[in-house]
């Protein structure tokens, strides 16, 4: 896993997004998150504390770093 990533990921957002924040993050509507979440395909996990639901940044970041893999990676 990238350090780089998850120094970007703490520094812009904190230890853990909120739905509002991940949405931002990876560059889709908060809606999508939710409905993915509920189908069990969105790819980030997240977990609820108390109503809110977070993300961790290293999961962020790691997501992140997969996706630049296989963009990176010849097929």
């Amino acid at each position: 896993m990238s350090l780089l990533h998850e120094a970007i990921v703490v520094e812009k957002f904190g230890l853990r997004l909120s739905m509002d924040q991940l949405a931002a993050a990876l560059g889709v509507a908060r809606n999508t998150i939710y409905n993915q979440i509920a189908a069990g395909t969105f790819p980030v996990p997240t977990y609820l504390e108390g109503k809110t639901r977070w993300a961790d940044y290293r999961d962020v970041a790691r997501y992140l770093d997969e996706c630049r893999d296989r963009a990176t990676t010849p097929a």
